[in-house]
């Protein structure tokens, strides 16, 4: 796997703190900083998420589409799955993610509430890399709601 990630503000400019990120799928993905950056005059300009917040979001797809396979895989009538993530984070430098919440909204006809949990324990103990990486750092919690369609 592999990605090139390069700064928006060269060529000149030398303002703003935009980057692209160039994935080895050939997919790009436009990241920014916050507009009230902690150096004064090197703050983005709200332009695309935060690349803390692309993690979260890459963590979140990753548990998401572990969900819903493992529920495919057995035999659920799986019909939507999302989920919410909710954060803390260290006040210092590395402002790492201290806890992350996910809570699991899914619907479907039929499907077991047990199945669900196994299914969030199964992305969260063997199968989500995100996750479990970010796990080494952030007390991981996670909750659902079943919704029948």
């Amino acid at each position: 796997m592999e990605c090139t990630v390069s700064w928006t503000g060269g060529a000149g400019t030398r303002s703003g703190m935009g980057f692209v990120a160039e994935t080895g799928s050939g997919h790009v993905l436009a990241m920014d900083g916050a507009p009230d950056a902690v150096h004064p005059g090197n703050g983005g300009q709200n332009l695309a998420p935060r690349p803390m917040e692309t993690v979260l979001a890459g963590a979140g797809g990753c548990t998401a589409y572990d969900v819903v396979l493992i529920l495919k895989r057995g035999r659920h009538d799986v019909r939507g799955c999302s989920v919410k993530l909710t954060t803390e984070r260290a006040q210092t430098d590395p402002k790492v993610f201290t806890r992350i919440h996910m809570h699991f909204t899914v619907s479907g006809k039929g499907i077991a509430p047990a199945a669900v949990q196994r299914a969030i324990a199964m992305s969260h103990e063997k199968y989500c890399s995100a996750s479990i990486m970010l796990g080494k750092t952030a007390q991981i919690t996670t909750g659902f709601e079943l919704l029948e369609v």
